[in-house]
């Protein structure tokens, strides 16, 4: 019904940039996907850390993102391809963490427990 897949980790220097991308398929995404009815969100977890929401992008197109990633990190979508990004620019050792991006039908928010939909995730890894 719903199937996001991560792509677009990796290694680099502190300073760098990466772009995640999160293709997103499935007859119940596409359904409410062009309803405008996804909420969709980046979240990243380190070891030892909880899970936290790095940018969300609702339904109606508004974003919101992550203090610590203000500035430096853009969520956006193309509806064409049916693809969510995650534009990472002046990445730091504290970004590194593994992350996904989700999907919620019902509400927007956040908080990674509103979230019913995950991909299985892409390492990000930030290091001299």
């Amino acid at each position: 019904q719903v199937r996001l897949v991560e792509s677009g980790g990796g290694s680099v220097q502190p300073g760098g940039s990466l772009r995640l991308s999160c293709a997103a398929s499935g007859y119940t995404f596409s359904r409410r996907y062009y309803s405008k009815q996804w909420c969709l969100g980046w979240f990243r977890q380190a070891p030892g850390k909880e899970r936290e929401g790095v940018a969300v992008i609702d339904r109606d197109g508004s974003t919101s993102y992550a203090e610590s990633v203000k500035g430096r990190f853009t969520i956006s979508q193309d509806n064409a391809k049916n693809t969510l990004y995650l534009q990472m620019n002046s990445l730091k050792p504290e970004d590194t963490a593994m992350y996904y991006c989700a999907a919620e039908a019902a509400i927007c928010s956040a908080e990674y427990n509103y979230f019913a939909y995950w991909g299985p995730g892409t390492q990000v890894t930030v290091s001299s």
